[in-house]
């Protein structure tokens, strides 16, 4: 969190600041990187940016235009320090890097850019340049779009903490180290993966499903929470739900783009209707759905179904099924599990994750009953991305409690509620376990 360290009675950034500071930052970062290169040096210069904000903004009033103000700042903090290195020695290298890399992606940063026109996409696209190998894109995109901490990186990843920082060092290093070019240069037809890169159409493909797949994790970790006192962060979600837009924007034609902005939306529709005033979870089959929002619900089964009649079948559009059965649904009671569980035997195909075949194991038990399903689990147990992972143990909780195991299903909860680092999922599972208790 940002805060004022000065003296005096300044009384520090505000949430909605902060909300504020943080959705601009990667903006920031992406306008400073395609004007002056220096991914280490252009992403030091943006924290100083926010920290001068933090400190100024609440005793003189927040800018007209707060993202021309951090990059006016950020540049003056970068060229400063550009500037100061070593000036006879490295002279022609800090004068070209200072020269602003407009061929690639048309003017300058400034007051006058329009927030639909900042640099967020370019620099997710960087994020996933083809020097990097796929876990390093995806952490690195993480950290400088996403705005995660590594922590939550390593969490939404299912690595250590201290392997996902290593991680990002390297993928940061790699960047330096290839020059790489800063922007979105179409090389395919419009509306396809190919003008998606600059590498050719099976790269691009592949720097695609990067991006796509950082999108999904941002969101996920926007729509819930790994750690902290908040279910939610809207910011986040609403975030890679922009930068999905802009991408289907681009390529229109492309059903896994639209796939994923369909899941997107018709997840993001319930928010409204997972926590009580309080801050407390509501599991989806306890929800008002008269909270959710019919807008987005409509658009994301709109986005979905015409995917799904023109494009090659793939795991985003197959999730945005799975979504779009559950919020058609007028009731829990309501829902058809037969068709949710067809979808997943199909995305299992695809994709024979352990988030998925969870999913999957759920769909069995709402069809076939929780003891199938919990032979399903069995499977999953020696699966080393789920060991030690609170949402493999939370099913079996309520698979456990569906067969009628009351003791086997409270240990289970109580397991999975120690297990998590996010404060409202803790309370629900520890509530879960006590009312089988009682």
């Amino acid at each position: 969190m940002l805060t004022d360290s000065g003296p005096g009675p300044d009384p520090g950034p505000t949430p909605a600041s902060e909300d504020l500071l943080r959705r601009l930052a990667p903006q920031v970062l992406g306008a400073l990187v395609r004007r002056y290169g220096h991914f280490d040096a252009a992403e030091d210069a943006v924290q100083e940016a926010l920290i001068a904000a933090a400190r100024q903004w609440p005793g003189e009033g927040r800018p007209a235009n707060p993202r021309g103000w951090l990059i006016r700042v950020a540049s003056r903090r970068l060229t400063d320090q550009l500037r100061s290195e070593d000036a006879r020695r490295r002279r022609e290298e800090t004068a070209a890097a200072l020269t602003p890399r407009d061929e690639f992606v048309g003017p300058p940063p400034g007051e006058s850019r329009a927030p639909a026109e900042d640099d967020t996409l370019a620099l997710l696209f960087l994020c996933c340049h083809a020097e990097l190998p796929p876990a390093g894109r995806i952490a690195l995109t993480l950290r400088a779009v996403g705005g995660l901490s590594t922590a939550e990186i390593a969490r939404a990843l299912l690595v250590p903490e201290a392997t996902m920082a290593q991680r990002i060092s390297r993928a940061k290093r790699r960047i330096k180290a290839a020059e790489a070019p800063f922007g979105i240069r179409p090389d395919g037809p419009e509306g396809s993966a190919g003008s998606a890169g600059s590498a050719g159409s099976e790269g691009s493909a592949e720097r695609l499903a990067d991006v796509l797949h950082v999108l999904y994790l941002i969101f996920n970790e926007g729509y819930t929470a790994t750690s902290g006192h908040d279910l939610q962060r809207a910011d986040l979600a609403a975030e890679a739900i922009r930068l999905t837009r802009a991408v289907h924007a681009r390529l229109p034609a492309d059903g896994e783009v639209a796939g994923l902005l369909a899941l997107m939306l018709l997840t993001d529709a319930r928010r409204a209707a997972r926590t009580t005033p309080d801050g407390d979870l509501i599991p989806l089959a306890e929800q008002d759905r008269t909270r959710w929002d019919r807008a987005a619900v409509t658009e994301g089964v709109a986005l979905v179904s015409d995917a799904l009649t023109r494009a090659p079948l793939g795991p985003y559009q197959l999730r945005a099924a799975i979504a779009a059965v559950h919020d058609e649904a007028a009731s829990d009671a309501d829902t058809d599990w037969a068709e949710i569980l067809a979808l997943y035997e199909l995305l299992i195909r695809l994709v024979p994750g352990p988030v998925e075949r969870l999913g999957h194991a759920v769909a069995v038990a709402m069809v076939h009953g929780p003891r199938r399903a919990l032979a399903l689990l069995a499977d999953l147990d020696g699966d080393a991305r789920m060991a030690g992972h609170h949402r493999l143990e939370a099913v079996r909780a309520h698979l456990l409690e569906m067969a009628g195991d009351r003791a086997a299903a409270r240990a289970a909860y109580a397991k999975a509620a120690g297990l998590t680092l996010s404060v409202p999922e803790r309370r629900y599972l520890r509530l879960r376990a006590a009312r089988l208790a009682d």
